[in-house]
């Protein structure tokens, strides 16, 4: 059973723990209703309450359909709908950006605004294996660092995929099963699309001429990065803690210490830096930190960097500064 291997994936992972309150992403798809669906077998066991949110993108006829398709599950189950209106290919083009990337940010915006709205605690994504698999392969292709292989975590803060351990395959037959008859999203076969094309066209031919296990290949891939990079976490931090000086509104680094450490904990503790300053690293790419690192082991005082437009390297008085570039 589906449920049980789900939950397997909930301790495994310790994503749901008793008295949750869950915001479910559900957008009719056999994905999500599956998820809801299951969130719904285990609610009286782990005691918790569910929330369901909805995007209507309004790119697609059928997005009306799919809208009272959602609700009226909800209606029948007893769970608190929430629903957004946004169009979305409109947003792209106004905003010069991609719509996939659009899509994303007002779908977890939209979240985040329900689970503050509702106070619940936690957020629900239908991400499965199939899904960690794509996202793999297109960060391969764009060109990737470690980071880039470890596919979509189980759990990142209040966000959980119980189904991230689910293939695509055991997901339809649950709905199949459960008669569901979740909504069909047609976008999904645009190859415009780079995931779709991955999910379309690479995977099934990857499957058929390689390895018809691709996808558990690429999870067995993604759980030894992971391991690993949690293990240069834990070194990165240790090294932080020895030769910060000041990280306050600006990081600090003591220049000799750091010019000790091996290359790739000096591009994570450069990284660290930005990431404490900015929230994110974003702008910064691997020549970016290959100069910056040039300019530290050359030990040259008075020197300066600016990778992107907000951000500014310092080398002076034996240190190592990263600061806002005001």
């Amino acid at each position: 059973m589906l449920k049980e291997k789900v939950e397997e994936t909930i301790k495994k992972f310790n994503l749901i723990e008793k008295g949750d309150k869950i915001v479910v992403g559900v957008s009719g798809g056999p994905d999500s209703i599956t998820l809801i669906n299951i969130l719904l077998e285990l609610k009286e066991k782990y005691q918790i309450s569910l929330i369901v949110a909805h995007i209507n993108h309004m790119i697609r006829e059928n997005a009306k359909i799919d809208e009272a398709f959602v609700k009226s599950y909800c209606e029948k189950n007893k769970i608190d709908f929430f629903v957004e209106h946004k169009n979305i290919i409109e947003l792209a083009q106004k905003e010069k950006r991609g719509i996939e990337e659009t899509g994303r940010d007002i779908r977890y915006k939209f979240f985040e605004e329900v689970l503050n709205k509702t106070k619940a605690n936690k957020i629900a994504i239908a991400h499965n294996l199939n899904d960690n698999c794509e996202t793999v392969l297109m960060n391969i292709i764009r060109g990737t660092g470690i980071s880039g292989l470890k596919g979509i975590e189980a759990k990142r803060d209040k966000y959980i995929r119980p189904l991230i351990e689910t293939s695509r395959e055991e997901i339809e037959e649950y709905c199949k099963e459960q008669n569901l008859n979740p909504r069909h999203d047609e976008s999904n076969d645009d190859n415009t699309y780079t995931r779709n094309k991955i999910r379309n066209i690479l995977i099934p031919e990857l499957k058929e001429t390689f390895n018809p296990n691709i996808v558990v290949g690429i999870k067995r891939l993604s759980d030894i990065v992971k391991e690993e990079e949690n293990f240069l976490e834990k070194e990165t931090d240790k090294v932080y803690s020895e030769i910060v000086i000041d990280d306050k509104n600006k990081i600090v680094y003591d220049l000799k210490k750091f010019n000790l450490q091996d290359v790739v904990i000096q591009k994570r503790l450069i990284l660290k830096g930005i990431e404490t300053i900015f929230g994110d690293t974003k702008g910064i790419e691997k020549i970016n930190l290959e100069d910056i690192i040039k300019l530290c082991n050359n030990n040259i005082g008075n020197k300066f960097l600016k990778p992107n437009q907000r951000t500014k390297i310092e080398i002076k008085n034996k240190q190592i500064i990263i600061k806002k570039d005001i």
